[in-house]
């Protein structure tokens, strides 16, 4: 089995792969003061079939350095060897054409190497979570930069916070656009304002790299916003979970083609 761990700086979404299969994921609230111990009794109650020991593997990809190490450590614990920590340093099957490759998120990283594998090049990513950010790949598989915007959540708490006549309201695709109530308006700002974002960049995006691109949307909200949106084609909410299997899967195979280690040459292995 092996243990898929996605930590966000909202949520951090847990999947546990069968082969190539997801058997069962599950999302709980980030929260950087965990312990090790805490994190480890939480995967072992989501995920009984880590207490078994033995044949496990994990994989993390994490945007909160502060909660690193508790989840780290708890894969270790449970799986009896070092996780693998995705980033732009070990092969991940993209060619990371950034300024700055070690800037570019592991979670962005595993969304991309999900969707060559799943729907090829030119593709633009979507994602929904405490951004919003779009992921841009082309042909020979590179990774060439993208867009990161306020995310839908994080744009409408800053709004009620800020207004105070504004208060809290269930984030929903409106009936229409016109609001009837000052609520009704919100929704319809906050909602349609997220889909024409969404249109509006993919569209500037494909125009300006000279593209035709699929276009994947993830995210706790990816659904909700790809029902009206005109550029949006598939919803993949296991994008990144996928995404973390296949680079572990990449990472095995390099592994078990690398020669074993040879003593330096006049120097002789010690008689165990």
């Amino acid at each position: 089995m092996l243990l898929a761990i996605d930590v966000g700086n909202t949520e951090v979404t847990l999947g546990l792969f069968d082969g190539g299969t997801l058997a069962r994921s599950f999302r709980l609230s980030s929260e950087t003061r965990r312990t090790a111990d805490e994190v480890t009794l939480t995967l072992t109650q989501v995920f009984p079939e880590l207490g078994s020991g033995g044949g496990h593997a994990a994989v993390i990809a994490s945007v909160v350095p502060a909660a690193t190490p508790s989840y780290m450590e708890a894969a270790r614990a449970l799986c009896g060897r070092d996780p693998l920590e995705v980033s732009s340093r070990i092969p991940t099957g993209v060619e990371i054409d950034y300024r700055d490759p070690q800037s570019a998120g592991a979670d962005r990283i595993a969304n991309a190497a999900a969707a060559l594998e799943l729907y090829g090049a030119p593709v633009i990513i979507v994602d929904f979570g405490t951004a919003t950010t779009f992921d841009v790949i082309v042909k020979e598989r590179r990774y060439i930069g993208g867009v990161i915007a306020p995310g839908i959540v994080t744009g409408a708490e800053q709004l009620i916070r800020r207004a105070a006549r504004l208060s809290a309201f269930e984030l929903r695709a409106p009936e229409r656009v016109v609001g009837r109530s000052t609520e009704e308006s919100v929704q319809s700002g906050v909602y349609y304002g997220a889909v024409g974002q969404v249109d509006a960049i993919v569209r500037r995006i494909a125009a300006e790299e000279r593209i035709r691109p699929k276009v994947v949307a993830t995210g706790g909200l990816a659904s909700m916003i790809a029902a009206h949106s005109e550029t949006i084609e598939r919803v993949a909410p296991d994008l990144t979970l996928h995404g973390l299997r296949i680079i572990h899967d990449l990472n095995r195979r390099d592994a078990s083609r690398r020669p074993p280690k040879r003593a330096p040459s006049g120097v002789r292995k010690r008689a165990e």
